[in-house]
């Protein structure tokens, strides 16, 4: 026990030792301010942030993670298709895949997918 103490006071004042050292002989200056700030697609980090935003940039987005989060729920139901009973199985992925399809084609209709706008 006594050991395991030890090891982990020298691990805590090695990462500590560490961190200050970075500290001290990093280059880090105010005149580095602007050249370490976030890039943000072009927008002026130092301007004023309530300049007008294309909301269909914001909407093609959101799509895109969703759809996404559900081909990332939908391909471990492939493996999984293996082990489990064929004919079940197989009507739980359909319904999936009908929904995710009622989804596109209400995005659709609503004109979210429509870049003539």
């Amino acid at each position: 026990m006594k050991i395991l103490m030890m090891m982990s006071t020298l691990i805590m004042l090695i990462s500590m030792l560490m961190m200050i050292l970075v500290g001290f002989i990093s280059k880090k200056t105010e005149a580095d301010r602007e050249k370490s700030s976030p890039f943000e697609c072009g927008f002026d980090p130092m301007s004023s942030s309530r300049i007008p935003f294309s909301l269909q940039f914001f909407l093609i987005a959101v799509i895109f993670l969703i759809f996404d989060v559900e081909i990332a729920l939908l391909l471990p139901m492939i493996s999984i298709m293996k082990i489990s009973n064929l004919i079940n199985y197989s009507l739980v992925i359909f319904i999936f895949i009908v929904i995710l399809l009622i989804g596109l084609y209400h995005e659709w209709n609503q004109g979210a997918l429509d870049w003539a706008n």
